[in-house]
């Protein structure tokens, strides 16, 4: 309710003042439904059937829109990399192993650490696909939260405006989800196992550096760049090409049509 009261409020925003009750519905729905992305949908779509009666593309069908583009790449990234070789098999975000191991991997091959080398980089890679189901819910929030401001910054911007939004408002909160989940992950795999013992065998061989690093902050960063990487891809493909606008909302949003 507070967001709904300081949406109805005068405001001073060219773009504010234009989009009306009906977006400010729309907005009040999302915030209120919090974690339930169903209710928002269910909510959203009466609203919206209401707008697109009215014929003419309006800058509160933009701001929806916008919406429905994050939700639909959120979506699709969040599926594709949160399943059972989502980052191993694909190169574009496989995860590698830190780079003080990868530096010294023909080395540890040499005293017998392949199959721990090759174990590892696997792993991590599982816990990357094991976390990232938990970031759909976080993507959600920040969507739902998106300002008048925001709404008119990302429909002007760049082909990336909207996934630099999701970036900066989200990074923190997903590493902090994020983590627990990782850490778990790597233990139950027996990720931090077979780290340990490569960094046994290394002792072996007094020309190897210090192995130490720290997995999780490498998995986590590698992760949350992939997701943010491919929501950029998925952004600008909605924006260009009209076979990704998947719902009769992005088509006349982002294709013009009516």
């Amino acid at each position: 309710m507070k967001l709904l009261t300081l949406l109805l409020k005068p405001l001073g925003n060219p773009l504010a003042k234009s989009l009306g009750l009906p977006l400010a519905l729309v907005l009040a729905l999302g915030g209120c439904a919090g974690e339930d992305g169903e209710a928002w949908r269910t909510g959203a779509g009466s609203v919206l059937e209401g707008v697109l009666t009215g014929g003419a593309l309006g800058e509160n069908e933009i701001a929806l829109g916008l919406k429905e583009a994050l939700r639909v790449g959120t979506d699709r990234v969040v599926d594709n990399l949160g399943q059972v070789d989502g980052f191993n098999a694909d190169p574009k975000v496989h995860i590698p192993l830190p780079k003080v191991l990868a530096q010294a991997q023909s080395s540890l091959r040499l005293i017998g650490a392949a199959g721990l080398v090759d174990d590892l980089e696997l792993r991590i890679n599982r816990a990357a696909e094991q976390a990232t189901p938990v970031a759909k819910d976080i993507f959600w929030g920040a969507i739902t939260s998106l300002t008048f401001e925001d709404v008119d910054a990302i429909y002007r911007g760049p082909n990336d405006a909207a996934t630099q939004y999701l970036d900066r408002t989200t990074r923190g909160s997903l590493n902090d989800a994020m983590r627990p989940i990782v850490d778990d992950a790597l233990a139950d795999a027996g990720a931090v196992a077979a780290y340990d013992s490569i960094i046994e065998q290394a002792k072996l061989a007094p020309f190897l550096p210090d192995l130490k690093t720290d997995l999780t902050n490498h998995v986590l960063g590698r992760a949350m760049d992939g997701m943010f990487g491919y929501l950029a891809l998925e952004e600008a493909a909605i924006r260009e090409d009209p076979l990704k606008r998947s719902t009769t909302l992005l088509k006349r949003v982002f294709g013009g049509t009516t």
